[in-house]
């Protein structure tokens, strides 16, 4: 619509007569995306972008659809006779249109049934029912195309794997990494995750990359290598985190938003070859030895030309070391291509996800380069997305700070710097995450029905205001608070935030309950409250050789209802955050660990070998 209608100046000319035009970025402005979708899903029965809404000088909607082309088509009004259709409805039927917008604001802003009651303990099980009867078994993912990475369900199957043992539901998630990673969705050449396949093999991706899709992703490769030990999952999320910091990376430490799917004007360009062309580069016969292994060929899988993958790949035996250097060499060729435009916006919610994924990533995989960049972007967020007051704040661009923080902001900055104290024990990190909460709480709770609002109290009023705790393409902000509320109230002792957990799935329960799949990060949290949570606390020097090892003992397996402390002279001052803290000593002088469950502790460890075997044996 871009090209076909915004920049037209027949269209141009009807609208700058007629209306009044206001072009909204969605990720800058979550709140109004999520309105006015929840509208022409209301009027329409379906949604997308391009989102078209016509709205009264009230901001109220009266009309709405998705794409329209500029003429009409057969099936399909154009933008053109939509425009003319409504100045003339408006001019001469206004009272229609409004008691139709009416409607569509009673409808939405009707009060939401809560039932205050607690979740059932089977909604576990029916959703892993409902992954593993959606399940692709050729191709993984879940459904048909498009396919969407959605890593948030992934996290789930793993944490039920833990719990119950499932052995499925771990095959379901191996499956759908290795496939995805085969795939054309994954960039072989320069690294990273596009947004989603449009076809089931996850062939042909719509090449646009965004920040959030890779640093969850990487999370789930980083969780599946702690439960598998294959080398592989390291190495993807160790890539991911290449493409990163190489490409998505400002100079003042925060995280781009998002690379488009095209450039010079086609879709994917960037990123297709041609056998010519890898064998200019390659020479003739390294190139029919790389073009055999990514299955590049004279026909081509995308007009004409390839998208490098594994799907067919029946190589036994890997030459990795000839991979790497015949992908150096292309990489370098196709870095002189004209790039797709990046869209270097620094939004807070979509950086705090990476913060936590290059935060579990450090200490997974033990690189310090990662908590490095962890540490750099919570910096960063803290020098320029924090106004005079204190306000969080959700994007920067230029030099600007602007418009008051919504709850993804908040839920997943939270997350990040949970995830950097357990990767530093810094308490600097948990103060902040204690802070930020006690705002978050401030700002967005519904005092009368429970729950978080998407935009706060403080923040501009729109024509409603909006619950949600659906798990789209990201987590949900409601659900990530629920368990940043649970992992707080472990770390700290203040079991108010646990009441707000809770609190927070009764507001949700019936959503919750009627689809449990399209809810998997808010089961997440219920795993969590179900499971024996742990508590480990290390009273040690930090830098004892014998303190690195019991921290490595719990970093290199995957324990996902496990919470770690350090109490050390060095960060004493975590005794302000977490009080009972101090009851926790080293014997001796030496690292003493202790591991704690359902608020009674084992006998104060000093012994690795002893408390390796212990966790194996809870494990």
């Amino acid at each position: 619509m871009e090209k076909e209608s915004f920049e037209d100046n027949e269209v141009a000319e009807i609208l700058n007569k007629y209306f009044i035009s206001i072009k909204v970025d969605r990720e800058e402005r979550t709140d109004i995306d999520h309105i006015y979708m929840t509208v022409c899903q209301a009027f329409t029965g379906s949604g997308g972008w391009p989102l078209t809404i016509f709205m009264t000088p009230d901001k109220e909607p009266f009309f709405a659809g998705t794409y329209f082309p500029k003429h009409d088509k057969i099936g399909m009004y154009g933008f053109l006779s939509i425009l003319q259709r409504v100045r003339k409805e408006w001019d001469g039927n206004r009272e229609y249109l409004i008691n139709s917008s009416n409607k569509i604001l009673n409808a939405i802003n009707e009060p939401e049934n809560v039932q205050n009651e607690e979740l059932k303990s089977d909604l576990i099980d029916s959703a892993f029912s409902q992954f593993k009867s959606n399940f692709d078994n050729d191709y993984g993912g879940f459904g048909n195309a498009p396919k969407f990475p959605t890593p948030h369900n992934l996290y789930f199957l793993l944490r039920y794997w833990y719990k119950t043992k499932e052995k499925s539901a771990l095959d379901i998630v191996e499956k759908t990494l290795d496939s995805m990673y085969r795939g054309g969705i994954y960039d072989h050449i320069g690294y990273g995750f596009s947004r989603y396949s449009t076809d089931r093999k996850w062939l042909v991706p719509h090449f646009e990359k965004m920040l959030y899709d890779n640093a969850l992703l990487a999370i789930a490769y980083l969780e599946t290598y702690q439960v598998t030990k294959n080398s592989r999952y390291a190495e993807v999320a160790e890539q991911i985190f290449t493409y990163v910091l190489r490409d998505m990376t400002s100079k003042e430490g925060g995280f781009y938003s998002a690379e488009d799917a095209d450039s010079e004007g086609e879709e994917g360009k960037f990123y297709l070859w041609t056998v010519d062309e890898v064998k200019n580069i390659l020479g003739e016969k390294a190139g029919d030895k790389f073009c055999a292994y990514f299955n590049i060929t004279p026909k081509g899988n995308f007009e004409g030309k390839n998208i490098p993958n594994l799907i067919k790949s029946s190589f036994t035996v890997i030459d990795t070391e000839f991979i790497n250097r015949s992908r150096e060499k292309l990489f370098d060729i196709r870095n002189k291509r004209v790039h797709p435009y990046k869209d270097d916006k620094i939004l807070t919610s979509w950086n705090g996800l990476m913060i936590a994924s290059m935060a579990i990533g450090g200490r997974v995989l033990c690189n310090n380069n990662y908590i490095s960049a962890a540490e750099n972007a919570s910096a960063f967020i803290y020098k320029k997305l924090i106004r005079k007051d204190g306000r969080l704040l959700a994007r920067y661009r230029d030099g600007e700070a602007a418009f008051p923080a919504y709850i993804d902001d908040y839920a997943f900055l939270i997350w990040g710097l949970i995830e950097l104290y357990e990767t530093t024990f810094k308490p600097e990190y948990l103060e902040k995450a204690i802070n930020l909460n006690k705002d978050l709480i401030k700002y967005f709770w519904d005092d009368k029905n429970g729950g978080l609002f998407v935009y706060g109290s403080d923040s501009e009023q729109l024509i409603t205001r909006p619950k949600e705790i659906y798990d789209g393409a990201t987590p949900s902000g409601n659900s990530v608070s629920a368990l940043n509320f649970l992992r707080l109230a472990h770390l700290t002792g203040m079991y108010e935030f646990e009441d707000k957990a809770h609190q927070l799935l009764k507001t949700f329960a019936n959503s919750i309950t009627d689809y449990p799949k399209g809810y998997s990060f808010s089961l997440i949290v219920l795993l969590f409250i179900q499971s024996k949570s742990k508590e480990i606390v290390i009273a040690a020097d930090r830098n004892n050789n014998e303190t690195k090892k019991m921290i490595d003992i719990i970093n290199e397996k995957f324990r996902p209802f496990t919470i770690s402390m350090l109490y050390s002279n060095e960060n004493k001052n975590v005794e302000k955050l977490a009080e009972f803290i101090s009851e926790y000593n080293s014997v001796n002088g030496r690292p003493t660990a202790y591991i704690c469950e359902n608020y009674s502790c084992k006998a104060p460890i000093t012994d690795t070998k002893l408390f390796k075997q212990i966790l194996k044996d809870d494990d």
